[in-house]
């Protein structure tokens, strides 16, 4: 029982470590210009960006369903209107990423793209038996609609060219995703690296699971994703997972490239890629191996 437990006390701190405190969505921030036509719509604690176009805007994630109204106001507050959003996009099929997602389409008539995995639970309103978190997740609103993204396509809405990086783990069906924004004469690559914690519910073993037997394969295919994407602004489902808020005072206390670190998305799966290592051990200790 005590070993069983401090699993799943390292999963906590896993949580803890990558997503901050408070992984709530209670916190509105204002909408804020990351760079060019790159804004972050989410909470202090939950991410959503807007890449815009004149001719439509795509969506990634959706926060939780209470979320969707503080993401629509966001847009509106930019000056965009939000049937001009013509995509949304997802990085895993949680409640606190996809749970707006479908008041948000219904108001602005998006369509829906992810992973086929992902596809499939959004369509069910929950994740399925092979997600780390069954146990623990929270069912959704389940969407008539998904379209299914495969591994390395690229999206065109308009000027906006996104493309999808499956990066299963965290969820079987996580996918990253990718774009080019410019600035005037500063351009940057984003990233929005899906979240590449190994968090489970009680008694999820990733190193021999037999509801997701791909866990470590899967993970360390994303880590070596996530490592070598070209990347100079990180951004990340949890906003603390990447330090947004620390980066954004730093540009508003006049450093202006703050937001540019040309390794964050190495250190981002490095950093991950030492604690799944040590969650495996753990795991092979529990077992006594």
């Amino acid at each position: 029982m005590t070993r069983k437990k401090t699993v799943d006390t390292v999963s906590w701190m896993l949580i803890a470590l990558f997503c901050g405190d408070s992984i709530s969505a209670s916190s509105a921030e204002p909408p804020v210009r990351l760079l060019g036509n790159t804004y972050y719509v989410g909470t202090r604690d939950l991410s959503s960006i807007l890449i815009t176009s004149d001719e439509g805007h795509v969506l990634i994630d959706g926060g939780t369903a209470d979320m969707a109204p503080l993401i629509v106001d966001n847009i509106r507050k930019l000056g965009f209107k939000l049937t001009d959003v013509r995509t949304i996009v997802v990085s895993h099929a949680h409640h606190d990423h996809v749970g707006g997602v479908a008041e948000i389409a219904q108001l602005s008539g998006a369509k829906i793209v992810a992973s086929r995995s992902a596809a499939d639970a959004l369509r069910k309103g929950r994740g399925g038996e092979d997600d780390p978190q069954f146990a623990l997740g929270e069912a959704f609103p389940a969407l008539e609609k998904v379209n299914p993204i495969r591994d390395g396509e690229t999206l065109q809405v308009g000027l906006v060219a996104i493309t999808g990086h499956s990066t299963p783990g965290h969820t079987p069906g996580g996918m990253s995703w990718s774009w080019y924004s410019c600035e005037k004469l500063r351009c940057a690559y984003f990233v929005y690296a899906d979240e590449l914690t190994a968090v489970g519910a009680e008694g999820f073993r990733f190193s021999d699971s037999t509801r997701y037997r791909r866990a470590v394969r899967d993970f360390q295919w994303s880590f070596y994703i996530v490592r070598n994407l070209r990347c100079d602004i990180l951004l990340t489902p949890h906003p603390a997972s990447s330090n947004l808020w620390q980066r954004l005072a730093q540009r508003d206390a006049g450093k202006v490239d703050a937001l540019v670190d040309t390794n964050a998305c190495r250190n981002y799966s490095n950093r991950s890629r030492t604690a799944f290592d040590k969650r495996i051990e753990q795991e092979r200790q529990i077992r006594g191996e």
